[in-house]
């Protein structure tokens, strides 16, 4: 399998190289299961992002590091999950397409969690940003939650998005065209 070397956090690691279409390949960043970069990535990014009350990501690959932000941070996060849960009771939602998944998904809140960002500074955080759209349907969430978003961070921006001046980001990730 092809992959991709790269330097994170002051880590190197070997992204597999995945197809996203018949011209263009994709290097997978997975936090899941690496504590260290995990650790070292989410303290690379507080030194970078504005103070916060609270971190907000999608569920799931962004939970590591929202927990990790949390944990060494201002201690309280939340995360907009992918399905309604039996606990989750009259929940906000947002539809979002994003490029590693094949269909359109929708993101949920329960009021009771949503509550909990009204007022507050929420700091928006992913693994990767790509195209925006999960962080586009994460502000939504916040705004309709009364809640201030005083940044996006990602460990990682991809092509394009590591030219936005609206994010805040580790590393540039490249896309492979074929």
């Amino acid at each position: 399998m092809k992959s991709y070397k790269m330097e994170i956090a002051g880590l190197q690691r070997e992204l597999p190289l995945c197809e996203v279409s018949e011209h263009l390949d994709i290097a997978a960043f997975v936090m899941f299961g690496d504590v260290e970069i995990t650790t070292a990535a989410a303290a690379a990014l507080l030194k970078k992002c504005p103070e916060h009350d609270i971190v907000l990501t999608a569920e799931a690959k962004g939970i590591p590091l929202c927990f990790e932000i949390a944990r060494q941070g201002c201690g309280d996060y939340e995360i907009a999950r992918k399905s309604i849960k039996l606990y989750d009771t009259d929940p906000i939602s947002f539809e979002v397409q994003s490029i590693t998944t094949k269909t359109v998904q929708t993101l949920y809140l329960a009021k009771a969690r949503s509550e909990r960002l009204r007022g507050k500074r929420v700091l928006i955080v992913d693994d990767v940003i790509s195209t925006g759209a999960s962080l586009e349907v994460l502000e939504q969430i916040v705004k309709s939650s009364g809640g201030i978003v005083v940044g996006k961070a990602a460990v990682l921006a991809e092509g394009e998005a590591a030219d936005r001046d609206d994010i805040i980001f580790l590393e540039k990730l490249p896309v492979f065209p074929k």
